[in-house]
């Protein structure tokens, strides 16, 4: 008798890949939750969990809040045997776009050039022919990652309307990208071609409005840092569902035993409080805390702006007697 050696969650997943890519199941159709994984093939629920997550980071599946987890409507088409191209087909291009794939799907952590040469169907050294090392090849990635957007010709009229469309563009491009938030600090910036028309865009934004130099330069990354930092959590809570198989409602049931002791404490009665009064719990959703922070980031903007409130600059000047 032969012993199945592959994961039981990698034959789970298989079996779904297959359903999606035969067309039995359609994009926006429900997959099997985690529930009836386990109904179904018998495995503990972080095992199930785990299949999820595999074909999320492929790409064949999201999950959509209230919902549930469906067919992605940007699944990849089925995979096809791999065969060499021929070296002259091979530009910095593909290598760049493959490499965008593997990240976006896989996260930046399975980014190697033997993966993008195995993706492309190439020998393992070719891609060192158009880029000189993974390093680079991240930062090729970036910079055509955020020339993706464009923005209009003619921008809106006033500051406010062309920052909030700064802030929603770079959302985009992040959640798109989720990789990007962690290539570098706010402290060690890119400095990358297509990065700098979104930073550009909100300095010109800024531009006229009386401002010195170092407030344009503080609204401009505080805005770039606010889009940044919601984007952090989109990429760890990938990776942190991949490396235990463990989905964010799943980390939190196993939480329940410790949240329940620091509500009993007594020694945080606000937050006891809080939490007794969320009937249905706290269901974190970036993209509606993005919307609800956009507002008042801005309106404290206004504040500077137009507002006569002195920037950073002003306030640390000594007075002179």
């Amino acid at each position: 008798m032969a012993v199945q050696s592959e994961p039981p969650y990698l034959r789970i997943a298989a079996e779904i890949r297959r359903r999606i890519t035969s067309g039995e199941l359609a994009p926006g159709d429900r997959v099997p939750s985690t529930r009836g994984i386990v109904k179904e093939w018998g495995v503990a629920l972080a095992t199930a969990t785990k299949a999820l997550t595999t074909l999320r980071l492929e790409g064949f599946v999201e999950t959509l809040p209230r919902v549930g987890t469906v067919v992605s409507d940007r699944a990849p088409a089925p995979p096809v045997k791999a065969r060499t191209q021929p070296e002259h087909d091979l530009t910095r291009e593909r290598i760049v776009r493959a490499a965008m794939d593997i990240a976006d799907t896989e996260g930046l952590a399975a980014l190697s050039m033997r993966g993008v040469a195995a993706r492309l169907g190439v020998a393992a050294m070719s891609p060192y022919r158009h880029v000189g090392s993974k390093d680079d090849l991240v930062l090729l990635m970036a910079d055509a990652a955020f020339g993706e957007a464009r923005y209009p010709a003619v921008p809106p009229d006033g500051w406010r309307a062309r920052l909030e469309l700064g802030g929603r563009t770079l959302w985009s491009l992040f959640r798109k990208h989720p990789w990007l938030a962690q290539l570098a600090p706010l402290t060690r910036p890119l400095l990358l071609p297509h990065l700098m028309t979104h930073a550009e865009w909100a300095l010109a934004a800024l531009d006229g409005h009386g401002l010195d130099p170092v407030t344009m330069m503080d609204v401009h990354v505080l805005l770039y840092g606010y889009v940044q930092g919601l984007a952090v959590g989109l990429e760890q809570e990938a990776q942190a569902a991949a490396t235990t198989g463990v989905s964010e409602d799943g980390w939190m049931e196993q939480q329940a035993a410790a949240l329940n002791s620091l509500v009993v404490s007594g020694r945080y009665p606000v937050f006891s409080r809080v939490t007794a009064a969320l009937a249905d719990g706290y269901e974190l959703r970036f993209d509606e805390l993005f919307e609800f922070g956009l507002g008042p980031l801005l309106d404290g903007f206004a504040a500077v702006i137009e507002g006569g409130r002195p920037g950073p600059a002003a306030l640390t000047t000594p007075v002179r007697r």
